[in-house]
């Protein structure tokens, strides 16, 4: 008999307000639907009646752990339009304060995905090691979100010197811990069973699908906009595009924390090598024209598209954040796979999280069973309970944390 869960257009899991129709036999997923635009804030709109530098604040609040991401592809974008190069410090900058949200949006993701699978001490401690990340962009920036730091032009705050060595401890100090993290996933035999193979997603589908981010990485394709469109001072660094082969909700963590320590190295790298000079290069007007901006993103690509019609405000304002780019995965994923992961395979690719929850358990038409967050938490929590009951003589890395 099937059964239909709708999770939302309200939940946690969502960055949006969006509806996901997961259609069930006992506790297998036989088919998925879903539908956006539950929620309209006008973004693209209000841009218009906002001059280039006030459209910087208005994107870096589309996303709030992209709070970096939204603005370089937007400053990229009228940069394009206007043909302006931005000072060589002012690259460098960005590539720092983009790495370090890198790190702040994986270890968070790390923390929550523990969360759904019933690994508390990975959310809490993850969630540690996030402060860390945090307290840098409040050194550096004033802000511990949303930091205002970039400009069409460059960038609107310098980094000071006397900060350098307190960037440079704390990637010291951050480091042997997602070492720490890396190890205890791969060898605890729960967190393998728990993860390994679920939400699988193949290189084909990835690539049918539009994948971006680690979401495609995890299955094997090789794209990255900072190697493939370099900007800032990415090609100026070495570092490594970090991809995995099984497409699986362990795969899409084995790349996210990869992707920490290579943005570590980028950012030691940054640090040591930020040339001295001006950090904004001033933009008098813009020109009719029309310009493009890419940023990779923690989730993945970010695409900014500007048009101009010679005024201060942007005539058109286009904007697609990847995990739109991301949910069409979903249709290959859950088919096949239970009930009780249905959370993690949803958060799988890191969207943002809605204020209010609402699912209904549908039987016939007739709702029966309120099956909202708890209820999904706790299915996905009894998963792991019987796995771990499966492994009595597992590793307890977790505990020695």
């Amino acid at each position: 008999m099937r059964t239909t869960i709708p999770v939302g257009p309200y939940h946690p899991l969502i960055e949006e307000p969006e509806l996901f129709r997961i259609v069930v036999e006992g506790e297998r997923v036989v088919d998925i639907d879903w539908r956006t635009s539950y929620m309209h804030r006008g973004i693209e709109k209000i841009a218009e009646s906002k001059t280039y530098d006030q459209v910087v604040f208005l994107v870096e609040r589309i996303c709030g752990i992209c709070s970096t991401s939204h603005p370089i592809a937007f400053c990229q974008a009228v940069e394009d339009l206007v043909g302006v190069e931005i000072p060589e410090r002012a690259r460098y900058i960005r590539s720092i304060v983009a790495e370090l949200e890198r790190m702040h949006s994986h270890l968070l993701w790390l923390g929550l995905a523990g969360h759904y699978i019933g690994y508390h001490t990975v959310w809490m401690w993850s969630w540690r090691y996030r402060e860390l990340v945090c307290d840098l962009f409040e050194r550096i920036s004033g802000n511990r979100q949303s930091y205002a730091m970039i400009k069409p032009g460059g960038v609107r705050q310098d980094i000071k010197p006397s900060e350098y060595s307190g960037i440079v401890k704390a990637m010291d100090e951050l480091e042997p811990k997602i070492n720490m993290f890396i190890g205890a996933i791969l060898d605890d035999p729960v967190m393998l069973a728990r993860l390994k193979g679920v939400g699988k997603l193949s290189r084909e589908d990835a690539v049918k699908r539009c994948t971006v981010g680690p979401v495609a990485r995890s299955a094997g394709v090789d794209i990255d906009t900072r190697r493939d469109y370099p900007y800032a001072a990415y090609d100026a660094v070495e570092w490594n595009v970090i991809t995995q082969t099984d497409g699986d909700v362990l795969a899409m963590a084995v790349v996210r924390l990869l992707e920490i320590l290579e943005a570590v190295k980028i950012v030691r790298q940054c640090v040591d090598g930020i040339p001295e000079g001006a950090i904004l290069e001033e933009i008098p007007e813009v020109p009719p024209g029309e310009g493009i901006g890419v940023e990779e993103a923690p989730r993945g690509e970010c695409f900014h598209y500007v048009r101009s019609d010679g005024t201060n405000c942007p005539y058109r304002l286009k904007v697609r954040a990847p995990t739109f780019s991301n949910l069409p995965s979903f249709r290959s994923r859950f088919i096949g796979e239970r009930v009780a992961d249905i959370m993690i395979i949803l958060a799988s690719i890191d969207p943002c999280y809605c204020c209010t929850n609402r699912a209904v358990r549908m039987e016939d038409g007739k709702s029966v069973e309120a099956l909202d967050e708890k209820n999904l938490l706790d299915l996905s929590w009894e998963r792991t309970k019987e796995l771990e009951r499966s492994f009595p003589q597992r590793s307890r890395s977790w505990l020695e944390i």
